[in-house]
């Protein structure tokens, strides 16, 4: 997304975790042997200048202006993916993909001084493979001279604030591991690029640093925050991005650019520019090329007095430029030329061609001290009304189906690994990974999870993510016919969430199988929709286990029908089998929730279990009180739900809310209603307090035996915009508790930071939005907590969230609106069809703070990592007679013969990796012991990721 239309509104893999836990061709793909696990690791930084040779000289007692040419190239905003690529619907926005590699390579040949960097992998992968031998030798030539240079090298340049860590690695390890297989160690990327995401996390420069990057540049930053690094030289800096490792592991050198990602005023020389091209002809009326040069040469000035080296970069492109690569490079090849001419003059400014790795490796040469930031840059703001936080939550759907595909992927890739060829090629067909890979990589694109794309692409991502299931529901149908010595008719009920599964709902009687991705024992409640009826549920060894059958209040069967509910009991990284009967000719015996009548005098309502008790104010119908009966502490906790009326501008701004920016017209939210009809039903196995607060907002309040945590999921949509008002809805808890203006995040799903209302950590706020310049991303949980007892809320997606007042919390689960924020989508956030409605869980935690964390990091993972059910009629036939069934013992399908210790995304062997090393103004970091590794014994520090190739050896099944 453009960074011109933003500011003017004018145009445009599996991971295991310490702490808890476009298509490919399939050629590129390795073959099963080696196997990847990747684990939880520490990368070992060291001085060295590998990859940095084929840099450009520069003059040391000179400004040298660093040229950076590039090209933005978003892979999916406001086209598809494809019409990117191809150069389709042109008339939305003038880009081809295709064209610019084309136009870019012919113009590097053309000059031997001309350099250009990349990005976007999803693009380039797929170009590569329409280029003829002879053509991708050009290519490699150009990468081995340095002169082309990958940046970033992931799939996509992903999100920051919407994305989970583990489908961070997994979308640049495709990227990474695709330079590499194609290029070799003169592919790999040195330098980080997140030039357009809204935003930076901490945990992305941990991830970044983890991957062995020796330096990271990004483009936006806060305007305030952009503003006193310019006074205090503090542009650039290293960003200690963890609290957990021991620095330097996560330490990563961070640049701000200073023009977010475009060149400087009046020096764009592309198509999509207006810009005067140089013209030195002085017999020519047009003639500027001296005021051109004394433009050029104050900027370079200007711009040199905010950073700490005679070291200055210009980023010369910007979204889907160099489509016409020669024009560009015409007028920088004159530029540098004539500016250059002027040291005889007495200039003391030097232009070059450069790269970003080039310019990191001039900064780290310098020898400077650095100082340390600690925190985030989140949330990001443009300007005093505008800011970005609006799209934490933007498009919830999706959000969650790109958190289900991670699941589901997980699975998908386990059982790939654990089983081998036999769930590639078997009685179901060819199963495959790489589709719901790639297509999950797309999904972390920052228009993509971020929900900040036009509509119809944003139908095309959830297609790219449906395409990739199919692939993956038939490798999974191979896998367990061998795991289970059966073959049977799988199948995978994609619409659980709206309580539909044809197999479920009309078979007398099926099989539902359970695989559990944790690496450790999980009980599960499984709840799938029936007819009405009795069932019996026997474990894989035949045993009765108990079950229920519970009709909801609804008069529409169809929409709401009956729930089977079981609890399944599950081994790590294995299967248990259950086998379901409809008992015939028995009356039903279903429960159905009973209603409760709204009496002043009734006593309050309870649900519990043996550690949780929820009490319900028998006026309102509402969350009143919640009891940990373990630490027996009672905390009043009152939940429901509110709306912000989105502003459409106003007298201070005319800055509407949109698909990006998060605007109330007022800071006080108005309640969706503010009592609740409510529906009791208890069960031996479930007790739940049905609320409907209006005809589009709905909740169940749920408590599942020997469950720590209440389960809260909510129904909302379509949000009514009739009376011309747009809504951001939110979900809020109000406590006593005295939280001092804090409140606790996640970064991207792992380690926590600190917020505090109206306060950044490095400069002082001025606070000109109370209520959306206090939202940051919860990808997974928030808290707070008084020192005492903490409430935890866990979410199944990603969404935003505060706390506005002491001892309140909130986040944001839908929001619809009927004004543009002018940020380039020119298309307002209105969905309709299937992702107007939405459902989604809330598990909610109170427990003291000093025991908290072990509860919400395990439940967050299990969140992420959930169970997959699969079904089948039963009565298949045996398959693979050899092959006895498996249920916990997977790893016994090869044996490992070579181990080796990567990078975090495997593509450098960690006993050679370095990183440059930086001085900062925290002292010695520590001395790193020697690598060494012992296979036999690999220890996993807190919050630490290993990762490891290895080769095996598949073990022969006869049959």
């Amino acid at each position: 997304m453009g960074a011109y239309a933003r500011a003017s509104g004018v145009c445009a893999r599996g991971c295991l975790d310490s702490a808890g836990p476009w298509t490919m061709s399939r050629a590129l793909r390795p073959p099963l042997p080696p196997l990847c696990f990747f684990l939880l690791l520490l990368a070992a930084p060291g001085a060295r200048a590998g990859g940095y040779e084929t840099c450009p000289t520069v003059q040391p007692n000179m400004l040298n202006v660093h040229l950076l040419p590039h090209t933005h190239d978003d892979v999916g905003w406001l086209k598809t993916v494809d019409q990117y690529f191809y150069g389709i619907n042109n008339d939305i926005q003038h880009a081809g993909v295709q064209y610019i590699l084309d136009s870019v390579i012919s113009a590097l040949l053309a000059d031997p001084t001309r350099r250009f960097i990349y990005v976007e992998i999803a693009f380039f992968s797929r170009w590569w493979h329409q280029q003829t031998n002879a053509t991708q030798e050009v290519v490699r030539d150009l990468v081995r001279q340095g002169r082309l240079e990958f940046a970033n090298g992931g799939w996509v340049m992903n999100d920051e604030a919407a994305t989970h860590y583990g489908a961070i690695v997994d979308q640049m390890t495709l990227g990474l591991r695709f330079l590499e297989d194609t290029f070799g160690n003169d592919g790999r990327p040195r330098v980080a690029w997140h030039i357009d995401p809204f935003g930076h996390s901490r945990e992305q420069a941990s991830l970044f640093a983890q991957m062995g990057f020796d330096g990271f540049f990004f483009g936006r930053l806060d305007y305030q925050d952009k503003w006193v690094r310019m006074q205090k030289l503090e542009m650039e800096q290293v960003w200690r991005a963890s609290t957990s490792l021991k620095p330097p592991t996560a330490d990563l050198f961070t640049g701000v650019l200073p023009n977010g990602y475009n060149p400087p005023r009046n020096l764009c020389w592309d198509v999509l520019c207006v810009d005067q091209p140089v013209v030195e002809d002085p017999r020519s009326p047009e003639y500027n090329a001296k005021e051109l040069v004394d433009y050029f040469l104050n900027v370079a000035t200007a711009q040199g007095r905010y950073y700490r080296t005679n070291h200055i970069v210009m980023t010369m492109g910007s979204d889907f430029q160099y489509e016409n690569a020669n024009m560009w490079f015409k007028n920088l090849d004159k530029l540098i030329r004539l500016v250059n001419a002027q040291q005889a003059k007495g200039s003391s400014v030097h232009v070059l061609y450069s790269t970003p790795a080039c310019y990191l490796w001039e900064l780290n040469k310098a020898n400077l001290t650095w100082s340390v930031k600690r925190d985030d840059f989140f949330p990001y703001a443009d300007g005093p009304h505008q800011f970005w936080t609006g799209y934490f939550s933007s498009r919830p759907a999706l959000k969650r189906y790109e958190r289900l595909s991670y699941n589901f992927l997980q699975v998908c890739n386990q059982l790939e690994a654990l089983v081998g060829l036999a769930a590639n090629v078997g009685p179901y067909g060819s199963g495959d990974s790489a589709p719901l890979n790639e297509a999950m990589a797309v999904l972390q694109h920052h228009d993509a999870v971020s929900g900040t794309s036009r509509q119809h692409v944003a139908n095309d991502y959830a297609r790219q993510l449906a395409a990739g299931w199919g692939p993956c529901e038939v490798l999974l149908s191979n896998a367990l016919a061998r795991l289970r010595g059966f073959k049977d008719h799988f199948t995978f009920c994609r619409q659980l969430n709206i309580s539909i599964c044809p197999l479920s709902q009309t078979a007398a009687r099926f099989q539902v199988i359970v695989y559990n991705p944790l690496g450790r024992k999980v009980n599960w409640m499984v709840r799938l929709p029936v007819s009405e009826g009795v069932f019996v549920v026997k474990d894989p060894n035949g045993r009765t286990v108990p079950s229920d059958v519970v009709i909801f209040p609804s008069s529409d069967s169809q929409a709401h029908p009956p729930e089977l509910l079981f609890s399944a009991s599950l081994p790590a990284l294995g299967f248990s089998t259950y086998s379901v009967a409809q008992v015939p000719r028995w009356k039903p015996q279903a429960r159905a929730p009973q209603p409760i009548p709204r009496r002043s005098w009734s006593p309050a309502l309870t649900i519990e279990n043996e550690h949780i008790r929820a009490t319900f104010d028998p006026d309102t119908g509402l969350l009143m009180e919640i009891m940990n009966m373990n630490q027996q502490l009672l905390l009043p906790v009152r939940q429901t739900f509110f709306w912000y009326n989105a502003s459409i501008g106003d007298n201070e701004s005319d800055q509407a809310s949109g698909a990006y920016i998060f605007r109330p017209n007022q800071q006080k939210p108005l309640p969706v209603s503010r009592w609740a009809q409510i529906h009791l039903v208890k069960t031996p196995l479930v007790q739940e307090v049905h609320q409907n607060f209006s005809a589009w907002c709905s909740q169940v309040v749920r408590l599942y035996p020997g469950q720590r945590h209440l389960e809260l999921e909510w129904s909302v949509g379509p949000i009514p915009v009739g009376d011309t008002w747009g809504k951001e809805v939110i979900s809020r808890f109000d406590t006593p508790l005295e939280t001092k203006g804090r409140f606790y995040t996640d970064s991207n799903g792992r380690e926590i930071l600190e917020r505090r209302r109206d306060y950044r950590p490095t400069w002082k706020l001025n606070q000109t939005e109370p209520v959306a310049g206090n939202y940051y991303p919860v990808n997974t949980r928030i808290y707070i907590t008084d020192g005492n007892m903490q409430l935890t809320v866990l979410t199944d997606r990603s969404q935003g969230g505060s706390s506005l007042r002491d001892g309140s919390l909130e986040l944001m689960v839908h929001r619809r609106l009927l004004k543009d924020d002018g940020r380039g989508v020119s298309e307002p956030l209105m969905e309709n069809g299937s992702g107007a409605w939405v459902r989604g869980r809330h598990l909610v935690l109170l427990d003291t703070a000093q025991a908290a964390a072990a509860g919400h990091r395990l439940l967050a993972e299990q969140e992420v990592l959930a169970p997959q059910v699969v079904l089948a009629p039963g009565g298949g036939a045996a398959y693979n007679l050899g092959a006895p069934p498996r249920t916990q013992d997977l790893f016994s399908t090869f044996t490992i013969t070579r181990l080796q210790e990567t990078t975090l995304v495997a593509n450098q062997l960690r006993e050679a990796a370095s990183r440059l090393k930086w001085t900062t103004n925290t002292g010695p970091t520590p001395h790193q012991t020697p690598y060494q590794l012992d296979p036999a014994n690999i220890t996993l520090e807190p919050m630490e990721i290993r990762t490891f190739l290895a080769s095996v050896q598949w073990k022969e099944v006869d049959g």
